[in-house]
């Protein structure tokens, strides 16, 4: 988990940096110190990575390299240079907990995990804010813009067991999503593998039948309509694997873009122009919604005590029914996404 040390001692960051530190949890036990940050910061390269780790990573206990193996509990920061940070919600809905569990409904605009842009206003800053160092853990992801169910484990027993279980796939889930255009069909299945971005574009995903891993999502037509003379869909997705964007890039090799997608939208221009930090004004109403229509609507795994299966639904957030509904939308300037948080 993460946390933060009392910025009174000696060592605190100088005016101008800012210290984000990391907690590691049980899943990445015997990682590779370089492997376990490129999960955290999933742009900065590996080559980049190791040459920040050999400058020097501040940790209490020894000299980490590399090739440091980690183990549950390491405690280590990474020291950079401090920027503006852009806004993020602050609602933190709960929408259920126990001893083992705790599972939140996550607002769109909210990061997970500190990232290269974002330190302070992210879900696991939040939740040491409000419930204390240690209290919860997220045992998965959720993109920035993505809103919906997030299961945190309250327990190192838990985050071990949940790690486990999101990674052998005995976990189901459930998105609704928004997508240009009526699909024919009122139900259809993407199989594309998709590989790994580039690196000059890490965050960005493709599909590749060569160097790509299974990816399979099953898709269904909750409904069609029109809103402002264009054809929409509201989909209901059901991933059967677990790759990074798999949802967003599957929609558009179906032909069918996820409204608000930057990156995987109807242009493919889309991602070299919302990559910039000025964006063209033609490009502004294609988008249609400041952020992407996706939400983590359904949730069931069994509880990692219990082993009794559990599920959890909440509803999609108003933004996305104002759009079904037709009702204006709020004048926003979206964030250009510049990580995949």
């Amino acid at each position: 988990m993460h946390s933060e040390r009392d910025t009174d001692t000696p060592d605190e960051a100088p005016d101008g940096y800012v210290d984000i530190t990391f907690v590691v949890e049980p899943n990445y036990a015997g990682w590779r110190l370089d492997r376990y940050l490129g999960q955290k910061i999933r742009r900065m390269t590996k080559e980049r990575l190791q040459g920040v780790i050999r400058r020097g990573i501040l940790c209490d206990e020894r000299r980490l390299k590399p090739s440091t193996p980690v183990y549950p509990g390491l405690t280590f920061r990474l020291r950079r240079r401090a920027s503006e940070e852009p806004e993020t919600p602050t609602a933190l809905p709960v929408v259920f907990q126990d001893e083992w569990l705790m599972v939140l409904d996550k607002p769109a605009g909210l990061p997970i995990h500190p990232t290269a842009r974002y330190h302070k206003g992210t879900l696991v800053t939040l939740l040491r804010e409000r419930f204390g160092e240690r209290y919860a853990e997220p045992a998965h992801r959720l993109d920035r813009e993505t809103s919906g169910l997030v299961v945190c484990g309250r327990t190192t027993e838990s985050c071990r067991v949940l790690g486990r279980l999101f990674v052998s796939r005995d976990v189901h889930k459930e998105y609704l999503a928004l997508c240009e255009g009526h699909p024919p069909e009122d139900s259809f299945v993407v199989d594309a593998p998709i590989a790994e971005g580039t690196e000059l574009i890490r965050i960005a995903v493709r599909i590749d039948p060569v160097e790509g891993k299974e990816s399979r999502t099953r898709f269904q037509v909750l409904q069609r309509f029109i809103r402002d003379g264009e054809p929409f869909a509201l989909l209901r997705c059901f991933p059967e694997t677990g790759r990074q964007h798999q949802i967003r890039i599957h929609l558009r090799e179906a032909g069918f873009p996820l409204v608000g997608d930057k990156m995987y939208g109807p242009d493919p221009g889309y991602f070299d122009r919302f990559s910039k930090h000025c964006l063209e004004p033609e490009a502004w109403p294609r988008l249609r919604l400041p952020r992407h229509a996706l939400h983590a609507a359904r949730i069931v795994f069994p509880h990692p005590d219990t082993k009794q299966e559990v599920a959890f639904e909440v509803p999609l957030p108003s933004d996305l029914t104002d759009f079904i509904e037709g009702r204006p939308l709020p004048v926003m300037r979206p964030e250009p996404e510049t990580d995949a948080a």
